[in-house]
């Protein structure tokens, strides 16, 4: 049995195509639309359609008539940003574009970190480090923790912001748990060494230093996901 779909009627019809051509930027903002003759004219309908329509268009937000000066156009104000969009974590691909994302973030943040924190800041990256010692390998939340409290150090609130917002995928062992190599133990201690160079680097305040530890454990990061995309 085949579905009975309502009809779009004249109204409907009529607000569509003044919509498509306030989107097409044919009405811009603060413009005058055409008269009620004039659209009745040009589209072959009533006045009772072109109310209706504008109706709809101005509970849409597209337009506001005014009293004795016709119907104007409205500003449309830009749709808010939805952050990382698309990011699929069982994709390799997506993987490498998020630590591509993190290094451009996290290098700086272990340079400022370096520069800027304080015994207390001190004292919780190397609480995170212990606790991601003592995690069983591929613990993501461990590892995040001790990258959020490096970004935390930077007493910059964007950098832990931007983190957060990025979340256990920005994890590649645990979004992608099931790729070839995934944390071995060869693999894990190599992780556990470049984790130890970066704290280093911070407590002991050498910025250039972090910001190459850092560089180096999310750069190898990308050479490793780079070879396992090769591989598929």
């Amino acid at each position: 049995m085949t579905q009975d779909t309502k009809a779009p009627t004249l109204a409907e019809k009529l607000r569509d195509q003044l919509a498509a051509q306030i989107a097409a930027g044919t009405f811009k903002p603060g413009d005058r639309l055409p008269s009620e003759a004039m659209l009745g004219e040009e589209h072959g309908v009533s006045r009772t359609v072109i109310r209706e329509a504008i109706a709809a268009l101005r509970g849409d937000g597209l337009v506001m008539p005014k009293r004795g000066s016709g119907v104007f156009v409205l500003s449309q104000s830009p749709r808010p940003l939805v952050p990382l969009q698309g990011v699929d974590t069982a994709r390799l691909s997506s993987m490498i574009e998020l630590l591509e994302l993190r290094t451009g973030i996290e290098v700086e943040a272990a340079g400022l970190a370096a520069q800027r924190c304080g015994p207390k800041e001190e004292e919780l990256i190397l609480s995170a480090l212990a606790q991601l010692r003592d995690a069983a390998q591929g613990d993501h939340e461990a590892d995040f923790n001790l990258h959020l409290s490096i970004a935390e150090a930077t007493h910059n609130p964007r950098f832990p912001e931007m983190l957060h917002m990025l979340g256990a995928q920005m994890i590649p062992r645990h979004a992608v748990s099931d790729a070839p190599e995934s944390v071995t133990p060869e693999y894990a201690a190599l992780l556990a060494s470049e984790h130890e160079d970066i704290v280093q680097a911070i407590l002991d305040k050498d910025e250039a230093g972090a910001r190459s530890a850092m560089r180096v454990h999310l750069k190898g990061a990308q050479a490793r996901y780079r070879r396992l995309l090769r591989q598929q």
